[in-house]
């Protein structure tokens, strides 16, 4: 028994090696810069300079614009489309599911360089529509990410559960939205979770279609980019409580849905 758990130990020091050298230290650097001046004594004038700018504030209200929107068509399209796949009559639906993954193994500038060109070919000028073709970049993006855990917790749904309502006198309708989507909340905060945090920061989009940098994940390029580690250091530290505070919301919502299954 000594022996399977000291071998079992040795095989977590590379891993561990890994998250020391590739995680906890930039950490590390990030928050010390985010929390000095440039005479390297501690502060807290980085994030008031944030909070009081309005070219940061203004960058971080786009961002999350365009992270609800992209998000909100993600769950809109998505849920249908995961749905059917997870219930519906196929004789192979991971077969279905793939075709809708199959995009992501596909290189992501290549992706958006088609999708751009395909938008030019259909509105004749890309210019005219600028936000509304970031937005179906984004989402032809993000699309992937809302599907498949809203298809995992859409298999795993319990079928009885559908049948009780059925026979209680539910119609289909009732039955969607009083039972199918309660139970399958865990699946769309994870959906969310997958889209909205990465669509906030993903500046490659709106460079390439939009001409336009402005937002959080350009924003801290720019700042490293020219050596102004303090600035950037504060985004990064702004945006890593934001995931962890969605984390934390997301990872609540599904101990209490798990919590209620375990009751009924």
């Amino acid at each position: 028994m000594k022996k399977s758990e000291s071998s079992r130990g040795l095989l977590a020091i590379p891993y561990a090696i890994f998250l020391v050298l590739f995680v906890i230290l930039p950490l590390v650097v990030v928050i010390y810069y985010a929390f000095t001046n440039g005479d390297g004594q501690v502060s807290f004038s980085n994030f008031i300079h944030f909070w009081q700018s309005t070219k940061t504030i203004g960058t971080l209200l786009y961002s999350v614009v365009i992270a609800i929107l992209t998000t909100a068509v993600c769950l809109v399209l998505g849920y249908p489309v995961a749905y059917v796949l997870a219930k519906g009559n196929f004789n192979n639906s991971q077969a279905l599911l793939m075709i809708y993954v199959l995009p992501m193994w596909i290189n992501f500038t290549l992706r958006i360089t088609a999708m751009k060109e395909i938008l030019t070919v259909l509105e004749g000028n890309l210019a005219y529509h600028p936000f509304l073709n970031t937005i179906i970049c984004m989402v032809y993006d993000f699309l992937p990410f809302m599907i498949m855990p809203l298809y995992n917790a859409l298999t795993k749904l319990d079928d009885s559960m559908i049948e009780a309502a059925q026979d209680l006198g539910a119609t289909r309708t009732q039955v969607f939205y009083k039972v199918i989507i309660p139970l399958s909340v865990p699946g769309i905060i994870s959906g969310i979770t997958m889209v909205f945090l990465p669509s906030m920061t993903n500046y490659v989009v709106l460079d390439m279609v939009y001409n336009s940098t402005y937002i959080m994940g350009s924003l801290i390029g720019s700042y490293f980019s020219s050596y102004d580690w303090h600035n950037g250091s504060v985004i990064s530290i702004i945006l890593l409580v934001m995931i962890l505070v969605v984390t934390l919301v997301s990872n609540r919502f599904t101990d209490s849905e798990e919590q209620g299954k375990a009751r009924v």
